[in-house]
């Protein structure tokens, strides 16, 4: 099973269109790697790809990565990208759903509750349904995925809800928790049959039941937006906490890391890190103290091949 990062920053991207800080101003001078919108896509053959979540750089993401192009060979219309699965309705991940709009077949898989959303909004209406079936993802159990015509992808995916908020252009001021339900964030368990990873890119606390499907996973993709909970304050960028963005922290006895270190899970990576994550910057104390503690951090044009066998219950 192959899988692509096609980006690994939080929404706005690294570095955001308008921040002029320190960090940010490194990047353009080009003493670190820009990063676009969080995405990743897997293929089970190397021929038809999964995106998981749209990013709105997906267009300049296509362009970075030739396996999701058109072949030579390939008809004057035509895409490799054959499903897109979304985790929730945030913008950085559904906005790159209208760079797909150009009548090519395809499935759209989320929760009904995401779905239901897209639906709501008549922008989305460009993905015809005469070309773009979407097909809801009932947590628990595994979907084997399918292109639009039905035939199987060789990826399934399991998914299951995660503490997380409703999208913010959702939010609901006049309701308890801003309108969120169970379904608004999921996290995914992906498989072809042999090998088996999660994508978590979205996550406000880890409960029990998390932890436990977590435990010995060869290879976790998590959400690392924020180092710690008041970190756009401090950086006088924001008024929000992580908690209030429904993001748990990287760092603190409640963080990610504190979290997943007793779980021994194979390999961790970090991902959807917002442009004030001082993760993003190499020579960083804190992105020295997360590879000490065993975390890659993804980057745009990562690769990853996994080849462990593993037979997840119910493939």
């Amino acid at each position: 099973m192959k899988i692509l990062v096609l980006g690994a920053a939080a929404g706005g991207g690294f570095p955001q269109w308008n921040s002029n800080d320190a960090t940010t101003r490194r990047v353009r001078a080009g003493e670190l790697k820009p990063m676009t919108q969080s995405s990743i896509a897997v293929s089970a053959d190397g021929k038809r790809w999964v995106l998981f979540n749209a990013s709105p750089d997906l267009r300049q993401q296509i362009n970075a990565n030739s396996a999701l192009q058109p072949a030579q060979n390939d008809g004057l219309r035509a895409s490799p990208i054959a499903a897109v699965v979304l985790t929730n309705a945030d913008v950085d991940h559904v906005a790159g759903l209208l760079n797909l709009r150009e009548r090519q077949p395809l499935a759209l898989y989320g929760h009904p509750r995401v779905l239901e959303v897209l639906a709501r909004n008549s922008i989305f209406n460009v993905l015809s349904p005469l070309f773009v079936d979407r097909r809801p993802l009932q947590p628990g159990g595994w979907e084997q995925l399918r292109d639009q015509g039905g035939e199987s992808l060789g990826v399934a995916v399991r998914s299951f809800p995660v503490p997380g908020k409703i999208a913010l252009w959702l939010e609901n001021t006049t309701v308890p928790d801003l309108g969120t339900t169970e379904g608004d964030t999921l996290g995914l368990e992906i498989s072809d049959g042999k090998q088996s990873f999660f994508y978590i890119p979205g996550c406000a606390a880890m409960p029990a039941d998390l932890e436990n499907r977590l435990k010995g996973a060869s290879l976790v993709f998590f959400d690392a937006t924020l180092w710690r909970d008041d970190e756009m304050i401090l950086a006088g960028v924001g008024t929000k906490t992580g908690r209030r963005m429904g993001h748990m922290s990287c760092s603190g006895p409640d963080g990610t890391i504190a979290a997943l270190g007793p779980l021994q899970a194979a390999r961790k990576i970090f991902i959807h890190i917002n442009n004030t994550n001082p993760l993003l910057v190499e020579d960083s104390p804190e992105r020295h103290a997360a590879e000490a503690a065993g975390w890659e951090i993804a980057h745009d044009g990562m690769e990853i091949v996994l080849e462990r066998t593993l037979a997840p219950a119910g493939i």
